[in-house]
């Protein structure tokens, strides 16, 4: 029987190399005041920049700008608003990494509002967000997390008694998503490889998960085979690559729809929990994770549900990134696995114990950690595993 879903996306989408250019006059369709948030200071450093504020010279607009240097808190995004909520902001644009674009997200649904973001954080405030908002435009630097598709903006606390939460509502989908691949190759290595291995786990954990519809299975499986090995030619062998930098950015950004559409599953628990005690960046703490849970939930499956959707659509990945001609699905299922290994060794990304996570650490992060959507719930013994071998 076919089932029931629902499917959010934004309302434009300007995909491809020198797509930039069409900023200004996009900008033009919304008002007069606008809200430039930017990151610390790559963006700023690059002709790009120049060029767009010579192009806003023209346009009659006041033009407001905000930096974000790290990982958004709600502190961050409390302040901004503070400052700009008298300002009739009527388009809020940002230009950045996933941080970046989780905090103009969050600012452009809180100007409307006079209470702090934290109250409606999911399992934080109390509150729910009716969904009303400044309009909002997204244009990524980097390629990896694909918030310029998705209805969350995550906040986080860092510390012991920290978090790493989300404002979500399908109204929150940006509603332009300006995706140019040259603005990535300013990136370095080891954030591209990071930001490459965290759209890899989206496209498989939503591709696995136990909400996907035969819309996001088409759009995930579709993303792993255009954006295949490009992560490791654009981190590793040639930044230059710009077909690579191009299929990386595609499947960034269909991670985002998949995610927004399917959910995520354990590696995304893991990194809620971590990302909200140690200052690790997110897609380090996906890319680390990826290959050792991928694992383990493939041996679970072939333990209880062998001839099951989940381990076979785990085996159509490990086909088609293997590239082999058999059909044993248990083979390319493990396939899969060896080869996210393979490149997480490749890229080296870094072990969590880099960042101060220890053995001592894993009973608390394992008790937090959560399972929703994953295509089989794994043991606390198996998921204290996971963290042992990526300390």
């Amino acid at each position: 029987m076919f089932i029931d879903f629902k499917f959010a996306a934004n309302n434009q989408l300007h995909f491809g190399a020198g797509k930039f250019n069409l900023l200004p006059r996009l900008i033009n369709n919304f008002g007069e005041n606008l809200l430039l948030v930017l990151g610390g200071q790559s963006f700023k450093k690059t002709g790009h920049y120049k060029w767009l504020l010579n192009a806003l010279k023209n346009n009659p607009a006041r033009i407001y700008s905000s930096s974000v240097s790290s990982e958004p808190s709600p502190n961050q995004v409390d302040e901004m608003v503070q400052i700009y909520r008298k300002k009739n902001i009527q388009v809020v644009i940002a230009i950045g990494g996933g941080s970046v674009i989780d905090a103009g997200k969050a600012v452009s649904a809180m100007l409307a509002k006079n209470t702090s973001v934290s109250e409606y954080l999911e399992d934080v405030g109390t509150q729910t967000h009716d969904g009303k908002k400044i309009p909002f435009i997204a244009v990524p630097t980097t390629a990896g997390t694909g918030s310029e598709a998705t209805q969350n903006a995550v906040l986080s606390l860092v510390g012991k008694k920290g978090f790493k939460k989300s404002l979500r509502h399908e109204n929150f989908v940006p509603d332009i998503a300006l995706v140019d691949p040259e603005l990535t190759l300013s990136c370095p290595g080891k954030i591209s490889a990071a930001c490459g291995m965290d759209a890899l786990t989206q496209l498989i954990e939503s591709y696995v998960s136990i909400k996907s519809s035969p819309m996001t299975d088409s759009l995930a499986l579709g993303g792993l085979r255009i954006m295949g090995d490009a992560v490791l030619k654009s981190a590793v062998i040639d930044p230059t690559d710009m077909d690579a930098r191009t299929r990386i950015c595609y499947g960034s950004y269909i991670s985002g729809l998949t995610l927004a559409n399917a959910g995520l599953g354990a590696v995304h628990g893991f990194a809620s929990v971590i990302g909200g005690c140690f200052p690790i960046p997110h897609g380090v703490i996906c890319g680390t994770l990826l290959a050792q849970t991928t694992q383990k939930n493939i041996e679970a499956l072939i333990s209880f549900d062998p001839e099951g959707d989940s381990l076979l659509k785990y085996a159509r990945a490990g086909k088609l990134l293997g590239k082999t001609k058999t059909n044993d699905p248990i083979k390319n299922a493990r396939l899969l696995s060896d080869i996210l290994m393979e490149w997480a060794e490749l890229l080296t990304i870094p072990r969590l114990s880099q960042f101060g996570v220890t053995r001592d650490d894993i009973d608390e992060i394992v008790s937090a950690t959560g399972q929703k959507n994953n295509p089989v719930v794994l043991k606390k013994e198996e998921l204290k595993n996971i963290l042992k071998e990526r300390l």
